[in-house]
């Protein structure tokens, strides 16, 4: 691909993460809201990523629910981008020591809000301090509350904490998981449009979290 068709499908990626980010944070009209109600459900299955050949080739596996719909983020292709490109690139890929490198979008199953998963380079940093690095880089985080939490065949951290939009004055509930593998950290992270959005998709992050293994597990 040449670098006009490169920049093009850079553009696109981002606008549509833009979209994506935008959806979280603006309940569009008419839309009917999530009941609110906190629950330790797990979702239906309607598929598993990770593996080769799967939607989004990840160090991990893990189900997702029923209509979620998993895209890959290609943000290799943000490295050769310059100037404001390169700065949208880097806002909306990365964060803290992670990457983003795929998102499961709820919209197809009546939901505001993304299931994404970032990775990172091998290394020795544990999965506590990875969870806390990109927690501290998320804009507007506080009140993080950290635990250990075996997650299928792997031990990991996890993260509760809300995030506070200074432009909305609103304050929504956030998850992580975090866990390290040979191939680097991985981030599952559950956002959502605010806090009754992202309480209606628990069950789904609860079915990612149970079902979470090393892919060469």
């Amino acid at each position: 691909m040449g670098n006009a068709g490169r920049g093009l499908t850079l553009a696109a990626l981002l606008t549509g993460l833009m979209t994506g980010c935008a959806a979280e944070e603006a309940e569009p009209d008419g839309a009917s809201g999530a009941s609110g109600e906190t629950t330790a459900k797990v979702a239906q299955r309607g598929g598993s990523i990770g593996a080769s050949g799967s939607a989004c080739e990840l160090p991990v596996t893990f189900d997702i629910a029923e209509f979620w719909k998993a895209k890959a983020v290609d943000a290799e292709e943000a490295t050769g981008a310059t100037g404001d490109l390169a700065d949208l690139a880097d806002a909306f890929l990365r964060q803290g020591p992670v990457t983003m490198a795929c998102e499961v979008d709820a919209k197809p199953a009546g939901k505001i809000g993304f299931l994404r998963v970032w990775t990172g380079e091998p290394g020795d940093t544990d999965a506590r301090a990875v969870l806390e690095d990109f927690v501290a880089a998320e804009q507007g985080a506080s009140g993080a509350r950290y635990s250990t939490v075996k997650a299928g065949d792997i031990t990991g951290t996890e993260v509760e904490y809300v995030t506070t939009s200074e432009l909305l004055e609103e304050t929504k509930k956030e998850h992580a998981l975090a866990v390290t593998t040979s191939e680097g950290p991985v981030v599952l992270h559950l956002g959502g449009m605010d806090t009754s959005e992202h309480e209606a998709m628990l069950p789904a992050y609860e079915l990612a979290k149970s079902t979470l293994h090393t892919s060469a597990g």
